[in-house]
């Protein structure tokens, strides 16, 4: 969600309402309100608003409904468990007003739930009873989870998006790329992504300097306003995730984002951004250590007319055995006249495609931007075993057939298989019951 312009970026970034840092497209639509008829409060819903002190170590209970009002922050050295089925829901309000949960770096979150009883993270207003269409956004905030790993950034810290720069609770980064944030499972977040000021929105997930000692497995991010997944450096992995019906990028990563994942989807709604937009740095963009995360079994649904990926400001990574269907336009890869970029991380090794699938894709398989714009880079040497045909997909189901399979990860974090895309060929869909987008 980063611009390219410098000086528009310090534009937006410094001086907004609030004295926020967000850094986001300049192109939403308005967000849909949703304004259900009030109801009385019920007995068991508890307004949480943090004065400074946090959460506390303290666990949340699914007998209750828990009412965000405004940052909810989890500070350094407190623990917030969430057990199994509950509900949490963030009341409206913009700019400073919005509502968030906010692991702040120190603190840790224990939230899981299974695959019959998910954490649901939603609006005050929202019924629970399937009334609410997908793409309804903008209604709350999200959900940031900050940690201690190494960014790219100077000084080595930064201040998370959506946060008053006054609040220093919102920096995030640090020396440890084992740093441990807890547990994140079988979470399901929607609508949110609520404005903060100057049209800049905040993510469904935010993960600011994760550790790669966290979890975050089977979440997904429906309906919202901005990114669905987004990173700002660290080096945490994940596995199972879902970026449905959002409004702007489906995955995005930024200021040296190095960790692994695995089965992601993605599902665009009708007018959203790219399906991943992946930055390398920012201040400075060609800052060590560069973005180097490496994905397996992707699967990306596209709108029929947005871009699949972009790859700019440095940035590397890998997708691996990976299927992108439906996209107006592919994969660009940013090539300057002068000094670090992706295409040197293409051209290095550091940014790879192996085994991908391009299934319907308009125009603009794999190409370079700015400098040499066009150029085919479909045969470059860190683009194997490419195939281009159409896979019979859709949002509605999935999982594809008549794939030749893929090269098996040797790395032993991922699960081993041959197959391609996020889902098995003939196979169950892990996302059936506990989201939203396959209830």
């Amino acid at each position: 969600m980063k611009t390219k312009n410098l000086l528009l970026i310090a534009t937006l970034c410094v001086g907004i309402a609030g004295g926020f840092i967000s850094c986001s497209k300049d192109d939403k639509k308005t967000p849909d309100p949703v304004n259900p008829t009030p109801t009385p409060t019920p007995s068991n819903v508890v307004t949480v608003t943090d004065n400074g002190s946090g959460t506390g170590t303290t666990t949340w209970t699914n007998d209750k409904v828990y009412l965000l009002d405004g940052f909810v922050f989890v500070n350094s050295g407190q623990e917030l468990t969430i057990q199994a089925g509950t509900v949490i829901k963030g009341k409206p309000g913009t700019g400073s007003n919005a509502s968030a949960l906010i692991v702040a770096k120190g603190g840790k979150i224990n939230a899981v739930g299974t695959p019959t009883q998910p954490i649901i993270f939603t609006f005050e207003a929202d019924p629970l009873n399937g009334s609410v269409p997908l793409s309804t956004s903008g209604q709350w905030g999200g959900v940031m989870i900050l940690g201690n790993a190494t960014l790219n950034s100077t000084p080595g810290t930064s201040a998370i998006e959506g946060i008053p720069t006054t609040e220093t609770r919102g920096i995030y980064g640090g020396t440890n790329d084992a740093d441990n944030s807890g547990v994140f499972k079988y979470v399901s977040i929607r609508h949110g992504g609520t404005d903060i000021g100057a049209g800049n929105e905040i993510n469904g997930l935010t993960m600011g300097g994760v550790g790669s000692g966290t979890t975050i497995e089977y979440v997904e991010v429906v309906g919202n306003a901005d990114d669905g997944f987004e990173w700002f450096g660290g080096t945490v992995n994940t596995k199972y995730l879902v970026a449905s019906n959002g409004d702007d990028d489906s995955f995005d990563y930024d200021e040296g984002f190095r960790g692994k994942g695995q089965f992601w989807l993605a599902i665009q709604n009708t007018d959203a951004d790219r399906g991943g937009e992946h930055d390398g740095g920012t201040t400075p963009e060609d800052g060590m250590p560069y973005a180097t995360p490496k994905v397996f079994n992707a699967t990306y649904i596209g709108n029929g007319t947005s871009r699949l990926l972009t790859f700019r400001d440095n940035a590397g990574g890998e997708y691996h055995n990976s299927i992108f269907h439906n996209f107006g336009k592919g994969i660009d890869i940013e090539d300057l006249a002068s000094g670090e970029d992706s295409k040197n991380r293409l051209d290095n090794g550091q940014l790879k495609f192996d085994g991908i699938v391009l299934s319907n894709i308009g125009s603009d398989l794999i190409v370079s931007a700015v400098e040499n714009a066009g150029a085919d880079l479909s045969t470059h040497a860190s683009v194997t075993n490419l195939t281009v045909q159409n896979v019979s997909i859709s949002a509605a189901n999935p999982i594809p057939s008549g794939l030749a399979a893929g090269n098996a990860p040797t790395d032993p974090w991922y699960t081993n298989v041959t197959y391609k895309g996020a889902f098995e060929p003939g196979g169950v869909n892990w996302a059936q019951g506990w989201t939203m987008t396959f209830p």
